[in-house]
């Protein structure tokens, strides 16, 4: 196994810190006020949480790859029950945003695991940081585009034509651009708001299915949307990552860290409306109903598809390997690599 010398690892993490960035949690940026980063070994920790059998409680670090969510419903789950704290493990949580690259934290030896996407890991994988996934959060990517609800699309095709706020260089579009003919839509950079969307009936954002709807439709905007994964595009969200290197030095520690999160993720389905006080707390700038919203609507993206036959977390080589070819048709990688060189299943529950 090849160890990265520290300022190696730090100049490849800066070569894709600017594309993980782009590609965060999605949605409003609701940013933390004051919201430290959070360990699980305090008065919250459930009093019947399951105890450690002759583990000594490990310090690690999480990092988000975006401010609180319902999105990390697993992880608070999993430190508000005391599942972490159960499994010998002291956490400390990290919120991400748009100038926070989890990739790069945790390559550089600053934090032990990591939530992003699975194209930023293939994309960092490509510039020479071995990761590796270890479980999937989300099944399919809730990631799609927006428009109004009178609005005629009924496919991709029906863009042409029309004004498209989009972040530049995002993945996904130069995927629609590379399988549909979208030369007479017009690109506009997306900045986070949505003003100009508004008032445009015609036009087109991106957005997650599990936030922005919700909240134009607070605004009394009507929206309808189509998932990227209706292109071929789905790539899994929110996968739980480490290093190489981390992995083969620290597999016990990862095994009892992703089944703490395993644990807290199969939590979260039923006690979505107690976690998310708690992920309000650590971020007040998200509503809570914005939050009970995003739970609800990612329910069959964290339970659903495979993972409601093998169980949370799990992933296919097809999937991964489908991944890797779509990137490498896009130009963005120098070359594929085998599938299973970016993933493993071997810590996950059995269903």
């Amino acid at each position: 196994m090849q160890h990265f010398k520290k300022g190696k690892v730090l100049i490849l993490c800066l070569l894709v810190a600017v594309f993980v960035a782009a590609c965060g949690g999605g949605g409003n940026n609701n940013e933390p006020t004051n919201a430290p980063a959070a360990s699980d070994g305090g008065a919250n920790a459930a009093a019947d949480a399951p105890a450690a059998t002759d583990v000594p409680v490990e310090k690690v670090k999480l990092v988000l790859n975006w401010f609180p969510k319902a999105q990390h419903g697993g992880v608070y789950a999993a430190q508000e029950k005391g599942f972490f704290k159960g499994n010998g493990l002291d956490v400390a949580i990290e919120p991400g945003g748009p100038q926070v690259s989890a990739i790069q934290i945790v390559a550089s030896g600053a934090a032990d695991f990591g939530l992003v996407h699975a194209d930023q890991m293939v994309i960092a994988r490509n510039q020479g940081v071995e990761l590796v996934a270890v479980a999937a959060g989300l099944q399919g990517s809730p990631q799609a585009l927006m428009f109004h609800e009178n609005a005629d699309i009924q496919s991709f095709e029906d863009l042409a034509g029309r004004s498209v706020f989009i972040q530049p260089g995002i993945t996904y579009w130069d995927f629609l651009k590379s399988k549909y003919d979208l030369s007479k839509a017009k690109e506009v950079a997306y900045n986070g708001q949505h003003v100009n969307f508004i008032a445009d009936k015609e036009s087109v954002s991106q957005a997650f299915v599990t936030s922005e709807p919700y909240f134009l439709e607070k605004e009394g905007v009507k929206t309808k949307t189509i998932l990227l994964s209706e292109a071929g595009y789905d790539p899994y969200n929110i996968v739980l990552f480490v290093t190489k290197d981390y992995l083969a030095k620290n597999k016990e520690t990862v095994a009892r860290f992703v089944k703490a999160f395993s644990e807290g993720w199969i939590s979260y389905k039923d006690s979505q409306a107690e976690i998310n006080e708690v992920i309000h707390a650590a971020n007040p700038n998200i509503e809570l109903d914005a939050l009970n919203f995003e739970g609800e609507a990612q329910t069959s993206f964290v339970y659903g598809g495979d993972a409601a036959e093998h169980g949370f977390g799990y992933m296919s080589e097809e999937r991964w390997s489908t991944l890797i070819t779509q990137l490498a048709d896009l130009g963005l990688l120098k070359e594929k690599f085998d599938a299973k060189e970016i993933f493993t299943t071997e810590f996950l529950p059995v269903k």
